[in-house]
């Protein structure tokens, strides 16, 4: 608040101070033209000298030649001039320079007038309510989420305040499913542990008992035997519920399926990562496509893509990133493309797995997250995204559905 109250004094400054300038060079013109009828009247006196006769039409400050009767009584401002021997009263106007800085000075003050209102209605509508949002931000980044968020019926501000609150009910909704996820996690495992323990025991048992001999009977050892497999089977099981719970989604993923254009998504696209890209100095080419309406959440469709071309960034050479588009059993196809692939084709069936990262993301920063989330959004829009390499060059595609 105190850096735009400053603003609002140097601006309500340099607007007086602007003004004041131009008061005073009005002022000094007009002292330049209150000695203009004079030349006037010397030309004029000139003219007659020459001629003989005058054209007073030439003359805008002048406004009557008189030579006889009394020269010296005229309720006109008037000058005498002497030209051919004879005398002339020369009638002259002076402009009015007070009724011009009356004009300028109540146009001034209109517009002070107004610049004053816009910063109160600035102050009141964007300044004061984006003040009391100031510290929500960093309060969420703390995971301080009980932090209150006014509401705020600003047009300009409305919005943003409803976008921060569903910001944090999504923030709280994700830390909920954690904490549910974990505790059920944690459970399994200590449920799991617990019943691994008497299969384990038996084992340890009839290990024991046929180490020793106890077991003189032949039938007596196969039994125990038996036994020493049958709790391995259950052990074994045991381990694969494990092995399950760990790999189950880690990530809830929400589709919203509706339809929209190719082309819209496209336009997209190309607005956020064209001129990023020509700062790079890499190519962005869009292949020509046929516009049509796709069978998709656009936002999410918006987001399989952008993964697509930040994993081409990342693991490109730079040189150029394309778009391409097919249509393929009621589906449309649309394929990012990077030069300078060097992922192994061995590589190619384990990319989409979470948490994968091939042997050429040494050098690039990432969790292996992008393509395992591009997976699985597109199998949840009914769709599919698969990836090959051809020439050199990394193409991944994303199959749509039609609407």
């Amino acid at each position: 608040m105190k850096t735009y109250r400053r603003l609002c004094i140097a601006a309500i400054a340099i607007f007086i101070a602007l003004a004041a300038v131009l008061n005073v060079l009005i002022i000094k013109k007009a002292d330049r033209d209150s000695g203009a009828y004079r030349v006037e009247a010397k030309r004029l006196a000139d003219e007659i000298n020459e001629t003989g006769s005058y054209d007073l039409s030439q003359y805008p400050h002048l406004t009557a030649v008189v030579s006889d009767g009394d020269l010296y009584r005229s309720d006109e401002h008037y000058l005498i001039i002497e030209a051919g021997g004879t005398l002339y009263r020369v009638e002259y106007t002076i402009g009015s320079i007070r009724s011009t800085l009356v004009s300028v000075n109540c146009v001034l003050g209109a517009l002070l007038l107004m610049m004053c209102g816009l910063l109160i209605y600035l102050r009141k509508s964007i300044i004061l309510p984006f003040g009391r949002l100031n510290n929500v931000p960093q309060e969420l980044a703390r995971g301080n989420l009980a932090v209150p968020i006014p509401e705020e019926k600003s047009k300009f501000l409305g919005k943003f305040t409803w976008g921060v609150n569903l910001l944090r009910e999504s923030i709280e909704d994700s830390r909920k499913k954690e904490l549910s996820m974990q505790r059920d996690k944690k459970l399994l495992l200590l449920s799991l542990s617990h019943d691994i323990k008497t299969p384990l025991s038996a084992i340890k048992l009839n290990a024991k008992a046929l180490a020793k001999g106890l077991y003189s009977d032949e039938e007596k050892r196969r039994e125990a035997a038996e036994s020493i497999n049958s709790r391995a089977d259950e052990i074994e099981s045991f381990v694969s519920q494990i092995t399950k719970a760990a790999s189950e989604d880690f990530m809830s993923f929400e589709v919203v399926q509706g339809e929209d254009f190719l082309s819209h998504i496209v336009e997209r696209i190309f607005a956020r990562y064209a001129p990023q890209l020509a700062e790079r100095g890499t190519e962005f080419a869009v292949g020509k496509y046929d516009d049509c309406l796709l069978s998709c959440d656009p936002d999410r469709l918006a987001e399989c893509l952008q993964n697509l071309i930040e994993n081409a960034i990342k693991y490109g050479d730079g040189q150029c990133i394309a778009l391409s588009f097919d249509k393929m059993d009621g589906c449309e196809l649309i394929t990012v493309s990077n030069t300078g692939c060097t992922l192994e084709e061995k590589e190619l069936p384990q990319i989409f797995d979470s948490f994968h990262r091939g042997a050429n993301a040494e050098r690039a920063q990432g969790n292996g997250l992008g393509l395992f989330i591009c997976k699985r959004l597109m199998s949840l829009m009914g769709g599919e995204v698969y990836a090959e390499i051809s020439g050199g060059c990394f193409n991944a595609t994303l199959v749509v559905r039609l609407a």
